[in-house]
Parts: structure tokens; C-alpha cells; sequence
């Protein structure tokens, strides 16, 4: 069995066109986070009639459930346009400077991964935030001076895998945090038959439920099994994705009726079958694993499985739950591995 990541089943963003070209342009098009939704659509249409800008966003959840998209909507509704950066691009205090004195009244930034600022660039953009100022020091020593320059109104939409590791100066910079859930079956049916739609694929209803079913709860990863399975279909069948296309296509990818691949198999056998059920560290899991320090379990594979119920994340470590035993075909939990 391979243990590693689907490609299709990594919800981190790819640079793909496709994916560009079925993101939703307006709040309207929009599937699913319907709280989130009516907040930040209240919060536009005040910032319209008050003329002015809308408030710095934060969005924080798993990858793959719209952050990106939802920024480049933001702007749409905004009649705005949308820069893209992502956080670790920004290596100097020069890099975050160039970008804010260049930006256009109103116009939004997008910041992804943004827990991974630099210290010395996030403080830059305390006051860039706040007071629409940028600080820069010229020259060194004590004969050091700052000088204040003047931004343009924007609007800052910063998105955070790891909401916990975001500082709380900058946190609380955010007039509006939010977060983002996974989607329900039903809302990613929609997805899918409405990226089935603009793709030209055709596409009976139950092959669309067959594909939701194992989405893992996540419309990038949901977009990414509909090609998949066109391909298959256009090979194997008739061009039409058919349940029964799509559960040969799926089982060809080893992505079960659940959605759940290799490494999240392997993940629950080391837990269950090494450590007994847990708990247990995760630097220590991703060791038997392979897999580095486990920042890609932590993001990619735990907050599906604590979705479904496989997995609780206490203050001792990992514990699998009798969901996760039930679905390896073992018995009860057994006792704790020490004492």
C-alpha cells in the first residue's frame, strides 16, 4: 500500500488554471460557509455605503475550502482588484514595502500562510494595518531616522492554516476573523455538478454524490477527483461519469468510500497497531511514519480524520477513537500503552 499523499487528495493550492477557472466571482456563487457568508456580506455592504474600504479579514481553517477564493470575492464585491503573496515570499522588510506603497486605493491583499511572517515584517505591518503609515528606518546606529510614508487605503485578507500560531498583536489587528469549515456532502455535490458545468463534462447525479462522498469534506479536493474521473470516463466508459465510473475511478486512486488514502491508513495503523490506540506525541507518530517533524500530518491528515471521528487530540497526544478501530476491523479499544 502506498503510503504517501493522493495528489489529488493534498488540499494544499497548486498553481492549475483550472482551478482559477471555476472559482466562484461573487458572494452569491458562492458555496456553502452560509454564516460566514451573511457576516461578511453585511460587512460589505456598510463598508459601501459608508464609502470606504472593507475591514481587514482573517480566514483560518484546513486548506482547500475557499480562503483564496473567498479573498478574490471580496474584491469582486468590492469593485476592487486582488494581490496574492504568499507569507515566506516575503524575506525582507523591502519586500512588504514595495507591496503596500505600491498598492491602489481600496485595492485588497491577500496573504497566505500568514503565521509564517517574519517577526521584523509582521511589526511593519502593525501600523500599515492601524493607521495606514509605514514605518522605514533609514540608515544605522544613532544617527538612524524613520520615516513615516502615507498608504493608500487597502484591505488586508491574511489566511492561516495554524490560526494558533498567529501572534496576538497581529490577530487582534483583524476587524473580522473567521473561520472556515469543512463542507457537507450536499454542498459539495453542487460543487461538483456546478465544476462539471463550467468544464463541459458530463455527469449523471449519482456520479456526482460518488465523488462528494470521498471530497473529504473539501471543494478543491472534490474539483480534483471530477477530473480525475473524467479522464476515466473518457477511457474506460462512455465520457459520462456514471456511479459506477467513478467508484472504479476512486478505487483505481486507492481513495475509499470515506475518502481516506494510503497515508491516512497508515497514520491509523502506526497509531492503533504501534502505539495501541495512543496517546501518543505526534513528533513521535510522524517518526514511525517518515514524515519529517509532522507539520503535513498535522495539516493534511489529522483534521479530516477528527471530522469523521477517528482520531482526538488531547494534552497527552493522539488518541484513535473506537470509530478508528471500528473502521481497521480490530476489536475494543484496548487499555492505555503506559500504565
Amino acid at each position: 500500500m502506498d503510503f504517501h499523499r493522493s495528489p489529488d487528495l493534498d488540499a494544499r493550492e497548486r498553481d492549475e488554471g483550472f482551478e482559477y477557472s471555476l472559482r466562484p466571482q461573487r458572494l452569491a456563487e458562492y458555496i456553502g460557509q452560509e454564516k460566514v457568508k451573511a457576516r461578511l456580506d453585511i460587512a460589505l455592504q456598510a463598508a459601501k455605503k459608508r464609502g470606504d474600504v472593507l475591514d481587514h479579514v482573517l480566514l483560518f481553517g484546513p486548506p482547500g475550502l475557499g480562503k483564496t477564493t473567498l479573498a478574490h470575492v471580496l474584491a469582486n464585491e468590492m469593485g476592487s482588484s486582488c494581490k496574492v503573496i504568499q507569507a515566506p515570499a516575503l524575506e525582507k522588510k523591502g519586500d512588504l514595502a514595495a507591496i503596500l506603497t505600491n498598492l491602489e486605493e481600496g485595492e485588497f491583499l491577500f496573504i497566505d500562510e500568514i503565521h509564517r511572517l517574519p517577526p521584523a515584517i509582521e511589526e511593519m505591518l502593525y501600523s500599515a494595518m492601524e493607521d495606514r503609515k509605514l514605518d522605514i528606518l533609514i540608515g544605522q546606529g544613532p544617527s538612524a531616522q524613520t520615516l513615516k510614508v502615507d498608504l493608500r487605503p487597502f484591505t488586508l485578507v491574511g489566511a492561516t492554516t495554524r490560526a494558533g500560531l498567529l501572534s496576538k498583536p497581529l490577530h487582534d489587528r483583524f476587524g473580522m476573523v473567521h473561520r472556515l469549515d469543512f463542507y457537507s456532502r450536499r454542498e459539495l455535490e453542487i460543487i461538483a455538478d456546478r465544476s462539471a458545468r463550467v468544464l463541459g463534462i458530463r455527469m449523471a447525479a449519482e456520479g456526482a454524490e460518488a465523488i462528494a462522498r470521498r471530497s473529504r469534506g473539501t471543494p478543491r479536493i472534490c474539483n480534483r477527483l471530477l477530473r480525475r474521473c473524467r479522464d476515466y470516463a473518457e477511457v474506460k466508459g462512455e465520457g459520462v461519469i456514471t456511479p459506477g465510473i467513478a467508484e472504479d475511478c476512486l478505487k483505481l486512486h486507492e481513495v475509499d468510500d470515506l475518502g481516506l488514502d494510503g497515508l491516512d491508513r497508515a497514520y491509523l495503523e502506526a497509531l492503533v497497531g504501534k502505539f495501541r490506540g495512543g496517546p501518543v506525541g505526534l513528533r513521535t507518530l510522524a517518526a514511525a511514519l517518515g514524515e519529517g517533524d509532522g507539520d503535513s500530518l498535522e495539516d493534511l491528515v489529522e483534521p479530516y480524520l477528527m471530522q469523521i471521528g477517528f482520531l482526538d487530540r488531547t494534552l497527552q497526544g493522539r488518541k484513535a477513537t473506537e470509530s478508528a478501530f471500528a473502521y481497521l476491523g480490530l476489536g475494543p479499544v484496548p487499555g492505555p500503552l503506559f500504565g
